[in-house]
């Protein structure tokens, strides 16, 4: 990427952030989760580690964020649900990190997706799909 394209892109990012409404900020937050361990997953695959610890930790840095603005009182067994699979989400990137595992970077994703998607669901305001 060249520096224009990465200064567009940024300015495209921050523009981005500073209108979205708080449910698409969330569905944000996913996606930059989600291309950090996608960035992640190559680095591995490369064996570039520096790569891979850094893009692995800030993907876990989104999680905890995440994690830290639930409101355990108001959100009730939702909040429950979410805190459990972002503990999940980072002992699994732990593995990932200390013991060079892609299958547990790919659990990590594959939790992180389905939250995108129904966060994405949520943020669009529409009726997520009912069983077939």
């Amino acid at each position: 990427m060249t520096p224009t394209t990465a200064r567009a892109l940024h300015g495209y990012r921050a523009a981005q952030t500073q209108t979205a409404s708080p449910l698409e900020l969330v569905v944000l937050l996913y996606d930059g989760a989600l291309r950090f361990l996608a960035d992640a997953e190559r680095a591995m695959a490369t064996h570039d580690l520096p790569t891979r610890a850094s893009n692995i930790s800030r993907a876990m840095a989104i999680v905890i964020e995440l994690q830290s603005t639930l409101d355990m009182t108001r959100g009730g067994a939702v909040a429950t649900e979410l805190d459990r699979l972002y503990d999940f989400v980072q002992e699994r990137l732990l593995t990932a990190t200390s013991d060079h595992d892609a299958v547990a970077l790919g659990d990590a994703q594959r939790v992180l997706t389905q939250l995108a998607d129904a966060w994405r669901t949520v943020a669009s305001g529409a009726a997520p799909e009912g069983p077939r």
